[in-house]
């Protein structure tokens, strides 16, 4: 079994397959990673054309360390499997991610992962191609469970509140917003979502919000999904890449501590000990297992 790749996802562009230009300037960003969209960025009548554009944009333009992904249309519509077809046999090596929006079951995530196997077996792919997967109906929600264990090709779980306000009759002005909730709005389904990843060794990563004029608001939603373990965020706008990247960054003196608490630890261990006092509190094994999640991030980053 392969292993899943470290992908860093502190923050995922959403980028239209319809417009060559924001492509194009997509590709120049430093960010970590990209979905080229066919789904609801792209009209109906643009659709097909918008295959090709991506393609192209994914086999010409310099993506550097970015993650390419395309979002594909969901299994109801009758584009979802042409669009996995032409972009696979378009981008081959140059595709790094499918992302499957709408899933409602496991079975939707399985059907994916046997065409890609078919697929990179026609094409003597060199690398497997991962799928993320949008969490954004009540049924998905009920069933997300058996979602993040459909298959060891998915990668990461997003969940996507618009169009899960939609399916459970939430009145939101703005997608991602809470409207006056009192609290998070959205701690249940975020909670719940990134429980079932982390159980299943997957990670889950926050969508999108609506308002780009609002950094504020937006940083504070990055902070809410990154308590809860998420490990990065949707932008649809450029200006949202560097807030979302920097809001699921650690603090660099934040990892040094976690990094000298750990040498503490093991210096106990050593010792016979199984705890140790460190800046004037108790450490244990569970202490250092919450802190050694940050060390992880960072080694990651490169910090």
């Amino acid at each position: 079994m392969q292993e899943r790749p470290l992908r860093l996802r502190r923050c995922q562009l959403s980028v239209p397959g319809s417009s060559e230009k924001m492509m194009q300037k997509a590709s120049g960003l430093d960010l970590d990673f990209v979905f080229l969209d066919l789904e609801d960025a792209v009209a109906p009548s643009e659709k097909r054309a918008s295959r090709a554009n991506i393609v192209r944009a994914l086999n010409t333009h310099d993506w550097g360390r970015t993650t390419r992904c395309v979002r594909v249309n969901d299994l109801t519509t009758e584009y979802a499997y042409e669009d996995i077809i032409e972009v696979v046999e378009g981008a081959r090596e140059n595709l790094d991610v499918i992302m499957l929006p709408k899933a409602m079951s496991a079975a939707d995530v399985q059907f994916v992962d046997k065409l890609l196997t078919m697929m990179e077996k026609k094409l003597g792919l060199k690398k497997r191609i991962g799928i993320d997967v949008l969490i954004e109906e009540v049924e998905a929600m009920m069933r997300v469970e058996e979602i993040a264990a459909s298959t060891p090709r998915l990668e990461c779980l997003i969940f996507g509140m618009g169009d899960y306000s939609a399916s459970q009759g939430i009145s939101i002005s703005d997608i991602g917003g809470s409207s006056g909730y009192p609290g998070d709005i959205w701690n249940y389904q975020r909670h719940k979502m990134t429980i079932a990843a982390r159980a299943n060794k997957i990670v889950a990563v926050d969508g999108p919000f609506a308002d780009f004029k609002d950094p504020d608001a937006y940083r504070e939603e990055c902070r809410r999904s990154m308590i809860l373990g998420m490990v990065g965020k949707w932008a649809i706008h450029p200006s949202q890449v560097e807030l979302a990247q920097q809001a699921f960054s650690p603090r660099a003196a934040d990892v040094a501590r976690a990094r000298e608490m750990m040498n503490a630890y093991d210096e106990a261990l050593a010792q016979g000990l199984g705890a140790v006092q460190y800046g004037g509190k108790m450490i244990d094994i569970a202490s250092v297992r919450i802190v050694k999640n940050l060390v992880d991030r960072a080694d990651q980053i490169g910090m």
